[in-house]
């Protein structure tokens, strides 16, 4: 069973400036909420128990949302706001571990990953880029249950990918597969991976958007991974590598994203949740309403 999910949080937030200046870009809001905890929920809803935080010296207020707040609790219960007090409390539950380890320099997001290997070991994990939304709306089971699910059938490591435009696919990770394109829901074996192929080159329109499951034998392939793009320690390089004695799938999604590292992203997220939001949403439809007529 998997239990562990890694969550690299230790970037400067640099797409989401000025938001991002004085607080980490995890933690702007959706409605009431901040991306973060949107994130932590998508996987304790697929079964994962441990949650790994690779972090940096600035990014404190995401640990602290995390942590118990025993004088704002002692407030809130004193002046009898029971409702806020229970969101407060349940937040995470009770058997959901939040565990923190620093990166101490920004080298790439495969060496944010390996920083997480004294936690989880050699077990598989779920690695999960904090600034992408996976909706599972509607959906009987979210995508990260069902790409475990795929993986525990296979044991091929997996990576979620969405079908993007044609004339878009020049904007993202790429992954070429073997044979046809899968349903959504459903996983084909990865022969190759190209990052922002050029325009009229891509192999596929299957665009990497940030769940991965891997096996523990990542970390020793990131050990021995060089610097890449930029200097730093790729994943997908070491997913290359990992090709050579494993099979890797790409897990087709079913649900939605929305890439809130970026203000278009951001802002389309804001609408989706606030539509349905249980206290929000009916207000918040007639909002659009009123400014659609103006």
């Amino acid at each position: 069973m998997i239990r562990k999910a890694v969550l690299p949080v230790a970037g400067l937030g640099t797409r989401c400036l000025p938001a991002s200046k004085a607080i980490p870009k995890e933690m702007i809001t959706i409605v009431d909420k901040p991306v973060i905890q949107y994130v932590v929920e998508e996987a304790v809803a697929a079964g994962i128990k441990e949650i790994v935080l690779v972090t940096h010296s600035s990014k404190n207020a995401i640990e602290n949302h995390f942590d118990k707040h025993f004088e704002l609790e002692t407030t809130l219960e004193a002046k009898g706001k029971l409702e806020l007090l229970e969101q407060l409390r349940n937040i995470i539950p009770d058997d959901v571990k939040i565990i923190s380890v620093r990166q101490p320099e920004p080298l790439g997001l495969g060496h944010a990953v390996l920083c997480a290997k004294p936690i989880v070991g050699d077990e598989p994990f779920i690695v999960m880029l904090p600034d992408v939304l996976v909706d599972g709306e509607g959906l009987e089971k979210n995508d990260l249950a069902r790409m475990m699910e795929a993986y525990e059938a296979t044991n091929a490591a997996q990576i979620m990918v969405e079908n993007v435009p044609q004339d878009m696919a020049y904007k993202y990770g790429i992954v070429a597969i073997d044979g046809d394109t899968p349903e959504a829901g459903k996983s084909a074996l990865i022969n190759g991976m190209v990052e922002k192929p050029a325009p009229g080159t891509e192999p596929s329109t299957l665009a990497v958007i940030g769940r991965y499951l891997l096996p523990g034998r990542i970390f020793e392939l990131l050990e021995n991974t060089p610097p890449g793009a930029g200097g730093e320690i790729q994943l997908t390089d070491a997913i290359d590598t990992l090709r050579d004695d494993k099979a890797v799938a790409a897990y087709r999604m079913a649900g939605d994203t929305y890439d809130c590292g970026h203000q278009l992203g951001y802002l389309e997220a804001t609408l989706s949740f606030a539509k349905r939001h249980p206290t929000f949403g009916e207000g918040f439809r007639e909002l659009l309403t009123r400014y659609q007529e103006k």
